[in-house]
């Protein structure tokens, strides 16, 4: 049960602001978040069962499990002030909130072409992705890009379809080689990375062109003590 364990939050963790690609987007990088990160771990090889159900409906390559709400609820009050403040959100209700552990496992040659390109978790601009690395420094980190075709870094509403319709047509006459997306190619540029850390929090728009950096599918496993091993939060905010 999650109330035998102690999830405390550091009480002051270091704080770096990036700004990405011609957007300028904020992207927050919290280090050493919590006072003793391995009980998470722990928690997420012992108390909970991961599976494919559920997550993101079937685009993240790899399993999930639900995250105890006594560690998701205060680390996004935590932040909260901070999302505010950076992303100019003000005063704006807090409308949704979303918390699961993650493992990518899926090995290259299993990927779906989307899955092998940069992709964005929805196209509200309201909605905040945390991502807490509660695996080792070898396992990658995430990076950013722009579409060149659109030279869009950010898709929204008004930006979707037409970036849709061109990834398509870019997928048709080139479809993508089985590996997950690292570095720059014909149709993305790389415009910003933040290496994994344990017990690091990445913050950034969930709009924002993103794609987890796999160094190795080799060390890939769906051993949470063992695997790519994440905490992802998504916070959502009313619109204006």
């Amino acid at each position: 049960m999650s109330d035998l364990v102690d999830f405390k939050l550091a009480e002051q963790p270091t704080r770096t602001l990036l700004h990405v690609g011609t957007e300028q987007q904020p992207v927050i990088v919290f280090d050493s978040v919590m006072c003793d990160p391995a009980q998470l771990v722990d928690f997420a090889a012992q108390s909970v069962t991961f599976g494919k159900d559920g997550v993101d409906g079937g685009a993240y390559p790899g399993l999930g499990a639900p995250a105890p709400l006594d560690y998701a609820r205060p680390l996004a009050q935590a932040v909260d002030p901070i999302i505010r403040q950076i992303f100019g959100i003000g005063d704006a209700p807090l409308t949704k909130a979303r918390c699961r552990f993650s493992l990518v496992t899926t090995q290259p040659e299993d990927l779906s072409p989307l899955q092998r390109i940069p992709h964005i978790d929805t196209t509200d601009g309201r909605q905040f992705a945390l991502l807490h690395y509660l695996c080792g420094d070898d396992f990658g980190g995430t990076a950013f890009f722009r579409h060149r075709a659109t030279g869009y870094e950010t898709i929204d509403a008004a930006r979707a379809a037409h970036y849709r319709a061109t990834r398509e047509r870019e997928l048709d006459d080139a479809p993508p080689i089985a590996a997950y997306f690292a570095k720059d190619s014909a149709t993305y540029e790389r415009i910003g990375a933040v290496e994994s850390r344990f017990d690091r929090l990445v913050i950034y728009r969930s709009h924002l062109l993103h794609s987890g950096l796999i160094n190795d599918p080799h060390s890939l496993s769906a051993d949470p003590r063992r695997g790519r091993l994440t905490a992802n939060i998504f916070l959502t905010y009313a619109a204006d």
